[in-house]
């Protein structure tokens, strides 16, 4: 007999809750287990893709690189083909180029007729006819000392005379006069007890002065004043000595302030007489070469 009643939905077994009653036995039978992972088939296939990229990346280098030499090859290829001339283009890339013949901007002319040489300056002091600048005792002997190196002499008395024959003695006028001396010159400079005039004498042409320097006998008439004392006076020994430099004559006579008579020995003299000899040399000599340089420029001035 059987009683009825609601029949209950069977619930779906869990397969992970066992039956305390049955033991030892696998919850999963094996034909019913979960699909297991072949990590091994996994492994292998990583390894084949692996395999398969490192060649693709080999490839692709190794078919850049035949691309490279490609280009490369076209290049030595094209530049040594030959132009519709014939000639090959390395040849005409090195050759020079044409310079054009006919510009519009105007061509440097050059003349070629050599310039003059400049003018000497030995030309305007040898003749009266082109030494014309001025002349005085101030511009041949200026200021009021003179230094040669170390040594400094103070400037005395100055004089200019027409009267050649009055500024010289014991027969020295008479020499100038019979050259055709034209004016006499003098300074006195003095150093340290010695005093020393110099006398420059301007004659027409340079061989005039010559004959005079030729013949000279005497000397320059010694010029005491302006803080020097006389010197050279009657019997008292001095050094005389003559010159010329183009058509001036110069002449100077050094000795001691106190009328000591002058020796051989005394170099203090000779030093003094040097120095105004040597001075008044540089000073005609520069008057030449200004009026050289005035001739030079003298053209361009009047363009």
């Amino acid at each position: 007999m059987s009683f009825g009643g609601p029949q209950w939905p069977q619930q779906p077994q869990d397969p992970y809750q066992r039956d305390p009653y049955q033991r030892n036995q696998d919850p999963f039978p094996r034909d019913q287990s979960p699909a297991t992972p072949d990590w091994s088939a996994l492994a292998e296939a990583s390894a084949a893709r692996t395999r398969r990229k490192r060649l693709l990346l080999i490839g692709g280098a190794a078919l850049a690189t035949a691309l490279v030499g490609t280009v490369i090859a076209a290049a030595i290829v094209s530049t040594g083909k030959k132009d519709d001339d014939g000639a090959n283009l390395a040849d005409t890339t090195s050759a020079a180029p044409e310079l054009p013949t006919d510009t519009a901007k105007p061509q440097p002319s050059f003349s070629s007729v050599a310039p003059p040489p400049p003018p000497d300056p030995m030309d305007f002091i040898s003749s009266a006819r082109k030494d014309t600048a001025p002349l005085s005792a101030e511009s041949l002997f200026p200021g009021r000392k003179l230094t040669m190196g170390d040594r400094v002499h103070k400037k005395g008395a100055t004089a200019s005379t027409t009267n050649c024959a009055a500024a010289a003695e014991d027969g020295l006028g008479a020499v100038l006069d019979r050259n055709g001396c034209r004016r006499v010159i003098r300074a006195t400079y003095e150093k340290d007890g010695v005093a020393v005039t110099v006398g420059v004498a301007l004659f027409d042409t340079k061989e005039a002065a010559l004959r005079a320097k030729e013949q000279t006998v005497g000397g320059v008439t010694p010029l005491a004043g302006s803080g020097v004392d006389g010197f050279c006076r009657a019997q008292t020994v001095c050094l005389r000595r003559a010159n010329t430099l183009g058509r001036y004559a110069y002449f100077t006579q050094a000795g001691f302030t106190s009328g000591k008579k002058v020796t051989k020995s005394d170099r203090a003299v000779f030093q003094v007489s040097d120095d105004l000899g040597a001075f008044t040399f540089n000073q005609i000599y520069a008057r030449g070469r200004a009026q050289a340089s005035a001739a030079a420029t003298a053209p361009a001035a009047d363009q």
